[in-house]
């Protein structure tokens, strides 16, 4: 018994000795660094299709539509049938006009029963244009459909616009698509979008709200968006 009771606080003490190695600091620094990787691959991939979207003039988004956005988001590499229940689906980012150019960049996710475009495809990336204050607020909730709370339209490309004007004038949002290159004006309707509120805490640092990083209020642009941010507000600029 008394050989027993001299092991227990051997025991105890290897014990605490071993807290720290399933604590240890270190893996929490790694898990940091490869969530800051895989962020920032995400927006240079967004990055990369905004400027695919404009650099065919006949095949692209047209200029005037993207200096009439007051926001723009870029969804890229979504899956077709992409849900958002249980984290999956489609991962993006917005960004909206401010009284300076365009904010620090929001992540969002996109997701529905099923994801319809471009039949024979089963994965592209998206751009959508919020084109007025209507469309604004309804991103600002924590999360709407596409459709429903919110009007939308397949946008045109190219020099399509004048054809399209009935649309665009009632249209909150427009949509497109890209596939192997190619853009195309798509319908949404159906697909639900909400903040990932993780996302955005790992990339400022701190618990945010979309709002709060999409009104243009003191948040300071993380390093690794500001090429984002620079090229959207190159696109986006308005003439003076």
């Amino acid at each position: 018994m008394r050989r027993l009771l001299m092991f227990v606080p051997a025991l105890v003490v290897a014990g605490m000795i071993s807290v720290p190695a399933l604590t240890n600091p270190k893996d929490s620094e790694k898990d940091a660094a490869k969530d800051t990787a895989k962020q920032s691959e995400k927006i240079n991939a967004a990055e990369a299709v905004l400027k695919a979207s404009v650099a065919a003039p006949d095949k692209g988004i047209p200029k005037d539509l993207l200096e009439k956005a007051e926001c723009v988001g870029v969804f890229p590499d979504v899956k077709k049938g992409a849900f958002i229940v249980g984290g999956q689906g489609g991962k993006g980012l917005f960004t909206c006009r401010n009284g300076q150019g365009m904010t620090g960049p929001a992540f969002f996710k996109i997701g529905g029963p099923s994801i319809g475009w471009q039949a024979g495809f089963e994965e592209a990336d998206l751009v959508l244009l919020i084109m007025n204050k209507e469309g604004v607020d309804k991103l600002l909730q924590d999360n709407f459909t596409i459709g429903g709370e919110a009007t939308a339209a397949a946008g045109p490309v190219g020099r399509d616009v004048r054809a399209s004007t009935d649309i665009l004038m009632h249209a909150q949002i427009l949509s497109w698509s890209r596939a192997r290159g190619l853009f195309a004006g798509v319908s949404l309707n159906g697909l639900v979008i909400h903040q990932d509120r993780d996302d955005n805490a790992d990339l400022y640092g701190k618990p945010l709200e979309a709002r709060d990083i999409l009104t243009g209020g003191p948040v300071t642009v993380p390093v690794i968006a500001k090429s984002f941010v620079s090229t959207t507000a190159q696109y986006t600029k308005r003439a003076s």
